[in-house]
């Protein structure tokens, strides 16, 4: 009787340690795994049929039919192709989920036997479309997120916003989201969160930092206007490519002699074009530039320079004023450094110390910084995305990870998204706290 009394003792104690542990992390974890299959050809679907900035138009509503399906209030067409999903619980905090849209103009040579088809004209001519960057991977995200809390309202109370972004690759689609009454037409959320794929991590870890994650970045174009005329007579022009190559010079000095050395600035001549034919002196040399640093003042003082020694150039070879226009800017992602010493306990209980990673910031861009930008508290985490056994094989060949946005870079998927989905939900649900 004695032994039966201690036996029914220490169930009871096993009962109640079973009801005081956030079972949570477990329960989205087992779930993940037991609808893997169907996460995963979700994403190939996602897959299959990428579409540019802008052009979500079957993307969108496919996002908005899943969440539809699980319960969940949507509204399309925000901001022309966005999605917002509203699920609310009772009172409690209200917690955003992101994910963006878009593919890339990028013609894919994975291989795979679902590789994307796709392709459709652009200025530049005709090419292929690609999710390039894992947006296929944070869209299935999202919608196997939404399906755990649509399934689970007992273990949660509050409001959830599923967020379908357009346009990221462009940079624009937070800003017009937002200008489009994300916050003023749905509940404003008390916290943002997202993930993002990482090229070089491995499956089953994630990786977290609070404060700069990533850079502004702007796209500069700079034309230098000449007076064209015969290569035989240059004395009787005004060469513009020679203005466009000590142009190019000078531009290298704003980070190496204008800016602190402990601020981090990039600025990058990706083009320049100018004349026709090997004897024509051209009327005009066109650069166009990328732009990146973290905080705003290093920003302006870039931008200025730019024109101050554009401006220069063209004093000094007696030619007109340049053109030097700025575009497809979007601000520095900083992560809320609260939120992040939040989450952060919450990932190594989950998959463990030695599976969180502490990533590097990256002189990458993100328009999820417009959202911090807004007033809201945001916080993006990097999922690994490829399996060891594969990174173990690329050291072994002497070979990098494809980077994001190569034409070769592809996924894990059932082990990415398992691990995604756990971590998202084990994320929102500490959000959802009071």
């Amino acid at each position: 009787m004695r032994f039966s009394g201690l036996l029914k003792a220490a169930a009871a104690f096993v009962a109640v340690a079973v009801l005081l542990t956030p079972a949570f992390a477990e329960d989205a974890a087992t779930w993940a795994k037991s609808h893997q299959s169907e996460l995963v050809e979700l994403y190939r679907h996602f897959h299959t049929h990428p579409e540019l900035s802008f052009e979500e138009y079957e993307t969108g509503p496919r996002v908005a039919k899943e969440l539809r399906a699980v319960g969940i209030d949507v509204t399309e067409g925000v901001a022309k192709t966005g999605v917002v999903g509203v699920l609310k619980n009772g009172n409690g905090p209200t917690v955003m989920i992101r994910t963006d849209l878009d593919a890339l103009p990028v013609t894919e040579q994975t291989g795979l036997a679902y590789a994307s088809k796709v392709k459709v004209k652009t200025e530049a001519g005709e090419t292929g479309v690609m999710h390039a960057c894992g947006h296929d991977i944070h869209i299935t995200n999202l919608i196997g997120t939404a399906r755990w809390f649509a399934a689970n309202k007992d273990q949660w109370k509050g409001t959830l916003i599923f967020l379908g972004q357009p346009a990221e690759e462009r940079v624009g689609g937070a800003k017009i989201m937002i200008e489009a009454g994300l916050f003023t037409r749905f509940p404003r959320p008390d916290y943002a969160i997202a993930l993002h794929c990482d090229s070089s991590l491995a499956t089953g870890k994630v990786g977290i930092r609070g404060g700069y994650a990533l850079a502004n970045v702007d796209s500069c174009d700079v034309t230098l206007i000449g007076r064209g005329g015969h290569g035989a007579y240059p004395h009787t022009t005004i060469d513009p490519v020679v203005m466009g190559a000590q142009l190019v010079l000078d531009l290298q000095t704003i980070v190496s002699r204008e800016t602190k050395t402990t601020d981090p600035a990039v600025v990058t001549v990706g083009s320049i074009h100018g004349g026709t034919k090997h004897n024509i002196i051209g009327n005009e040399c066109h650069l166009q530039l990328t732009i990146r640093s973290y905080s705003d003042e290093v920003r302006k003082h870039i931008h200025d320079a730019i024109i101050r020694k554009a401006k220069a150039v063209a004093a000094g070879a007696g030619a007109p004023e340049p053109k030097v226009t700025f575009s497809e800017g979007t601000p520095a992602m900083f992560n809320d450094e609260k939120l992040a010493a939040r989450l952060r306990p919450v990932f190594e209980r989950q998959f463990g110390k030695d599976s969180v990673d502490d990533p590097e910031p990256s002189m990458g861009a993100e328009d999820f910084s417009m959202y911090g930008k807004a007033g809201v508290p945001i916080l993006m985490f990097r999922l690994g995305t490829i399996e060891p056994k594969r990174l173990a094989r690329m050291k072994e060949l002497g070979q990098e990870p494809p980077s994001l946005h190569s034409s070769l870079f592809y996924p894990d998927p059932e082990e990415t998204l398992v691990t995604g989905v756990t971590a998202t939900v084990a994320a929102t649900l500490e959000l959802l706290k009071k």
